[in-house]
């Protein structure tokens, strides 16, 4: 492809394994920051706050927001995202868990190493 046929959009794809040492301190941020969001209509707090109150996975999905991952990036603007949490059984020695095993393995380029 020449230059001007290369599409300048990127999908960035990020995985990540958290451990939760603190259920209580999790919920209570959340909580904090949903109490500080003046721009979320009332039924749908009910519903968010019932969310990060029952489920950490919940409450570290309203926690993290990519758009703060790429803010902060010169020349880029985030276009869309989607994400979600949920609880695994985790074993980082398990061959399950190869942290390349989806990213076209031997592309040095995609791969940041090129």
């Amino acid at each position: 492809m020449s230059a001007e046929e290369t599409s300048h959009f990127v999908r960035l794809r990020v995985e990540l394994v958290l451990e939760v040492q603190d259920e209580g301190e999790v919920t209570k941020a959340a909580q904090r920051r949903l109490a500080r969001d003046t721009e979320l209509p009332e039924a749908e707090r009910v519903q968010t706050e019932g969310a990060v109150t029952d489920d950490t996975a919940e409450a570290l999905a309203y926690l993290v927001d990519p758009f703060d991952l790429v803010s902060g990036v010169p020349g880029v603007e985030l276009q869309q995202a989607s994400w979600s949490s949920e609880r695994i059984d985790y074993d980082p020695d398990s061959p399950e868990w190869d942290l390349y095993e989806d990213d076209g393995e031997g592309d040095e380029e995609e791969d940041g190493i090129g």
